[in-house]
C-alpha cells in the first residue's frame, strides 16, 4: 500500500523520554479525559487528551475537532517541540500540524478499525509516534471489511499513514503489557501501558 511508512526506532531512548516528560506537562495542563460514542454513548477503552490549536473528541453529539477541552473549557496546550520535528522529517508536507491526539492504552484498552476522516485536507498524512507497551496494530484498505494485516509498533516507533493509505481503516487489536518500563518512572502516566500521539492537520491550507 502506497503512503504506509513504518520508521522503527525513529525516537532514540533518550529522545522517548524527553518526549514523554513533555506529555506529561500536557497531560497536567489538559487531563485525560474518557470520550463515549456518537449516540450510544460506550466510553472509550482508552483515555485520551490533545495538544495544538485543535483537539479531537468524541461525544453522544458526535466526532469533532475543537479549541477547547471538553471537561476544563480550556485551550489545548502548545505541540512540544520534538512532535514538530517529526512532522517536519516524516510528514512530506509543507504547513504544520494543528492537532495532536494523545491516546493512553492500559493493558486491557484497544482501539477497533477506523479511519481517520473528520479532517478537511486529506492530502496531508497522519504522522504517529508510540512511546510505552508495543501495540500490535491492524491495518486494512479504505474499505470496511477488506484484508487486513498486522505488526506490532514499538516505543520509539513512528508511523506514517499518507496517500493511498491515508484512509485505510486501521486499530489497536491490544497492547502487550511488560514489553517496555518507560512509563513505570515519573510521577504521572507511570504504571505502564502505552501513548500513541498522532499528528494532523485539520483544515486546508489558505
Amino acid at each position: 500500500m502506497t503512503g504506509l511508512k513504518i520508521v522503527p526506532g525513529y525516537l532514540a531512548s533518550g529522545e522517548q523520554g524527553s518526549l514523554l516528560a513533555a506529555v506529561r506537562s500536557v497531560v497536567e495542563a489538559a487531563p485525560l479525559f474518557t470520550p463515549v460514542m456518537p449516540r450510544t454513548g460506550k466510553p472509550f477503552s482508552v483515555r485520551m487528551s490533545n495538544c495544538g490549536p485543535l483537539g479531537w473528541v468524541s461525544d453522544r453529539d458526535g466526532y469533532r475537532y475543537q479549541p477547547t477541552h471538553p471537561v476544563t473549557g480550556a485551550p489545548w496546550p502548545p505541540i512540544p517541540g520534538l512532535l514538530l520535528q517529526a512532522w517536519s522529517d516524516l510528514s512530506g508536507y509543507p504547513h504544520p500540524p494543528q492537532a495532536c491526539l494523545i491516546n493512553f492504552y492500559d493493558a486491557g484498552a484497544k482501539m477497533g478499525l477506523h479511519q481517520d476522516r473528520d479532517e478537511d485536507d486529506f492530502t496531508a498524512p497522519v504522522v504517529s509516534l508510540s512511546l510505552g507497551d508495543t501495540a500490535l496494530f491492524r491495518i486494512g484498505g479504505a474499505k470496511r471489511g477488506g484484508p487486513t494485516r498486522s505488526f506490532r509498533l514499538a516505543s520509539g516507533d513512528a508511523l506514517v499513514l499518507g496517500g493511498e493509505a491515508r484512509l485505510a481503516f486501521h486499530g489497536v487489536d491490544r497492547i502487550i503489557a511488560g514489553t517496555s518500563t518507560l512509563l513505570k518512572e515519573g510521577s504521572l502516566l507511570k504504571d505502564g501501558g502505552r501513548i500513541n500521539l498522532t499528528l494532523r492537520r485539520v483544515t486546508k491550507p489558505d
